[in-house]
């Protein structure tokens, strides 16, 4: 099995619980960084990174334009950019067209990655109610990473997870516990 190197989540309706639940059950000393999308208003100022510092205890902040990602980090998109990762690992902002009416939107930084880490991407996709990351979660897979989808009948709002799993065949279908513990061991790659 193939190291991972990142791991890239989306999340829509019934996304905030969830990345709690999901990322509450890393190990403290998890150095795999993650760098997450959640569909988030524009025009007002996001707290998203302080609320799940505080609540996870571990370092999250808010994705910014050619930021170097770094191992045991986890990045937030912020309202009204899309963030994507670079080819030399740096983080980036764009205010491209929304995709799924949304921007940030899962696809774009799904797609970005998957070309960044290829064979050492994780791609999770969580709740929503749009389909938003299912294109971005094959690409992931076409690309040689991994991929897991929440098992719709417990997700929130189970049309972005049906959406993927219309798409491909993840590696994964599990609960939130079963991302949360799958997450929990996974080894960082040494590259």
């Amino acid at each position: 099995m193939n190291r991972t190197r990142a791991v890239v989540i989306g999340a829509s309706a019934g996304g905030v619980a969830a990345l709690f639940t999901v990322l509450g059950a890393l190990p403290l000393g998890f150095a795999i960084p993650v760098v997450c999308v959640l569909h988030l208003p524009e025009g007002r100022d996001s707290h998203l990174a302080e609320v799940m510092q505080r609540k996870l205890l571990r370092p999250v902040v808010q994705g910014r334009d050619k930021e170097p990602i770094a191992p045991g980090m986890i990045y937030v998109a912020g309202p009204g950019y899309h963030l994507s990762v670079e080819l030399d690992g740096r983080l980036s902002l764009s205010q491209e067209d929304p995709e799924h009416f949304s921007r940030p939107a899962i696809d774009f930084l799904f797609e970005s990655a998957a070309d960044a880490y290829g064979r050492g991407l994780l791609g999770v996709l969580l709740t929503g109610a749009n389909e938003d990351g299912a294109r971005g979660l094959a690409y992931i897979k076409q690309s040689g990473g991994r991929t897991v989808v929440q098992d719709p009948r417990e997700a929130q709002v189970a049309l972005m997870p049906e959406a993927a799993l219309a798409l491909h065949q993840p590696d994964h279908i599990l609960s939130l516990s079963g991302i949360g513990q799958l997450l929990a061991t996974l080894e960082p790659s040494e590259c």
